[in-house]
């Protein structure tokens, strides 16, 4: 098998991707929306948890359902440490007010809720988006 120079690879994040004999590849977009687990015979499936089966240590299903995240979900995760990432900086204003009541700067305030209204704003868009291709078009990182 050879992989075709002018072909370019689908992007793994969003898609199962095969690379075809004649060097193409063939892609299947990933689930969007988190999906319930079940088994071959459609049985709900549950997290497994060490317990113990005749007085052994066994892994045993939990009362968690096994869930899959889908694609919104870890793009949703990966907002929210980013939002995380980009205020930690300025935590340290929160938590001196908290702690000695000093007022937080301002432009610390006001870049703090530019950050929190953007991740609500992606968070939204994120949530709403039907197909793989409006997904990648959503920048995760933080834009103010």
């Amino acid at each position: 098998m050879f992989i075709r120079q002018d072909e370019i690879r689908p992007d793994d994040r969003y898609y199962w991707v095969t690379a075809n004999e004649n060097g193409s590849f063939s892609k299947t977009p990933k689930t969007l929306e988190d999906r319930e687990e079940s088994d071959e015979n459609g049985n709900p499936m549950y997290v497994k948890v060490l317990g113990e089966v005749d007085g052994k240590p066994a892994m045993v299903d939990s009362t968690e359902r096994l869930i899959t995240k889908g694609l919104k979900s870890n793009h949703i995760a990966q907002v929210k440490h980013n939002t995380n990432m980009t205020l930690a900086q300025t935590d340290w204003y929160v938590i001196r007010k908290v702690e000695r009541n000093v007022d937080i700067p301002a432009d610390v305030a006001t870049y703090r809720a530019a950050v929190i209204a953007w991740a609500t704003a992606t968070e939204a868009s994120i949530t709403a988006v039907t197909t793989v291709e409006e997904l990648k078009a959503i920048n995760l990182g933080v834009s103010i």
